[in-house]
């Protein structure tokens, strides 16, 4: 089989914030070969994305290649001109971020943004660029792939995006696409058609495929070989089957022990009963009100819920169910259409510009893109300050201070104290995130897929770390995910949604035996597994859930 990219003693050098140049890839080599999929795998801040990018030729500001050759279809993209980069990209190799809600401009149209690339490169007129990307809509299982690209980025779901992000790659016919955590915003069930899709699309096309994650049962679906990063090195490289059944290097053997976050234990967690929020028929949307008072596009239909204190809340179901809008309706930042939010035993305004400092202060809401929350021309410093001297004053020393132990809380060092978010990991962003939400000193937090961007060591210690902080400060939380393993892992009871309602609630230990609802069904039986035979020998009824989902 004949190698399209050949990577030889890579090296990549960064600048730090002293001025001084360290070697962050050090010296990385491996092949991918014309239609294969290889997989990089590793911890944040490994250098799998770093990695992915110089098949571009590119690095990330304060970063140049060094060292080394990435040779593309016999071109050494770490020597091009610019110009000549310029010509391969979108055409030869092309990109799926890991966040298409930052990569979208979100004052276009979605199909003027998926068929740029002929028009740049002059590739085909556009009404056939339109036509192809209507079949890449189809193939990748988007809902109404004739209209869907009429509309503007922000009234398609987080998962929607991610997935129109890949036809914005896969457009211009690439020998190679980077995919960099590209089903991160999906949940399982969508999970499961994408990744199906991406397999097709690849294998028909003959397609090659780098496809950088930290979620093993999804690169086990989806991977030929895999490369394990940790600290800019290759550690273990080899088939998809040997990596997962037989790993040699112990860092690789740690990554699939921490594939399934530790369950929550036998004892409960102790609560003290009454609760800290209660929901009652919230009503939310977007568009103007209807003369049946309901928002044009109704989001949320008639939603109850209750989280004691001290106890924890899990919300899941697919993308655009309804479960963000929830989040952002409970934290005020879309004032609800009807119902209440009762938090702390108040009632609050619907609309957050409405309710106090305090109510503002013991409620915080940590967001699943962590590209779009965190201010790119702020440091790290600055965002976690702002809400220190908002909430509590602080200033000075006890400030500084304070800015420290919420870092390590998140476990960050203090040297990322003076960087800006764009110099950091995805996963060091999504730990940023929240790090500012604890800066508050929250009672309740809203957590809207905050470990979906972290490799699952890290993921795990990071639910580790909520268990602890419950315990130390008896914070309550709601916990959105996709990842029902998570969400097992940290939840007394898990609420199920579909379009827009509440169709189940379960105890954590119910989830995987005796879930009631079709829907709910569909929804558990559609996890991946660390098998990869799994996807491919995966039988689904297409009756379980007619009757309810096609109503």
């Amino acid at each position: 089989m004949t190698n399209l990219v050949e990577i030889r003693d890579l090296k990549v050098e960064a600048k730090t914030d002293s001025g001084r140049i360290v070697e962050i890839i050090k010296g990385v080599s491996f092949d991918v070969a014309e239609g294969e999929i290889v997989a990089l795998i590793g911890e944040s801040g490994s250098g799998k994305t770093t990695v992915a990018l110089t098949l571009m030729g590119h690095a990330r500001p304060g970063c140049r290649i060094s060292g080394g050759s990435v040779k593309l279809a016999g071109k050494d993209m770490a020597r091009l001109s610019e110009k000549a980069r310029a010509r391969v990209r979108g055409t030869e190799v092309s990109y799926v971020p890991q966040s298409a809600a930052a990569a979208f401009n979100p004052a276009a149209t979605i199909m003027e943004q998926v068929i740029e690339i002929t028009r740049i490169h002059d590739l085909m007129p556009a009404a056939k660029a339109k036509a192809r990307a209507i079949e890449l809509f189809r193939a990748l299982s988007l809902p109404e792939p004739d209209t869907i690209g009429e509309r503007y980025p922000h009234q398609v779901s987080g998962g929607q995006l991610q997935r129109l992000s890949a036809a914005m790659a896969l457009i211009g016919d690439p020998k190679i696409v980077i995919f960099d955590e590209p089903t991160t915003a999906l949940d399982v069930t969508t999970q499961i058609e994408v990744l199906r899709a991406f397999k097709a699309v690849m294998r028909r096309g003959g397609i090659a495929g780098v496809y950088v994650s930290h979620d093993l049962a999804v690169v086990a679906q989806i991977a030929d070989r895999i490369v394990v990063l940790k600290g800019g090195e290759v550690q273990e490289a080899g088939s998809t089957e040997q990596i997962l059944s037989d790993a040699k290097h112990p860092y690789t053997r740690e990554l699939l022990a921490a594939f399934e976050p530790k369950a929550r234990g036998a004892a409960p967690v102790v609560s003290e009963a009454r609760p800290i929020l209660e929901i009652e028929n919230i009503v939310a949307g977007y568009g103007t009100i209807q003369s049946n008072g309901l928002p044009l596009i109704c989001a949320v239909r008639s939603v109850s819920l209750t989280v004691e204190k001290g106890r924890n809340l899990g919300i899941i179901g697919e993308s655009g169910c309804g479960k963000s809008t929830l989040a952002r309706t409970i934290a005020g930042i879309l004032p609800s259409s009807g119902g209440r939010v009762i938090f702390d035993g108040q009632e609050l305004a619907p609309s957050a510009s409405k309710r106090t400092h305090e109510q503002l202060r013991e409620m915080q809401i940590v967001f699943q893109y962590a590209d779009t929350a965190l201010n790119p021309a702020k440091s790290i410093e600055d965002i976690i300050a702002r809400p220190l001297t908002f909430y509590h004053g602080m200033d000075g020393a006890t400030r500084n201070k304070r800015i420290t132990a919420l870092l390590d809380m998140v476990q960050l060092p203090s040297s990322v104290r003076n960087r800006r978010p764009a110099e950091l990991s995805g996963g060091q962003k999504q730990r940023v995130n929240f790090a500012r939400a604890l800066a508050a000193d929250p009672k309740l937090i809203l957590c809207d897929e905050i470990t979906s961007a972290l490799d699952t060591v890290v993921a795990a210690a990071v639910i580790e770390l909520l268990k602890e902080l419950q315990r130390e400060l008896g914070l309550s939380y709601i916990f959105i995910s996709h990842d029902i393993s998570v969400v097992e892992a940290i939840c007394d009871e898990i609420v199920v949604m579909y379009a827009g309602e509440k169709v189940e609630q379960l105890m954590p230990s119910a989830t995987a035996k005796s879930p009631q609802h079709p829907y709910s069904q569909l929804l558990f039986s559609s996890v991946p597994k660390l098998d990869p035979h799994w996807l491919d020998c995966l039988e689904r009824d297409p009756e379980l859930v007619r009757a309810y989902c096609q109503r």
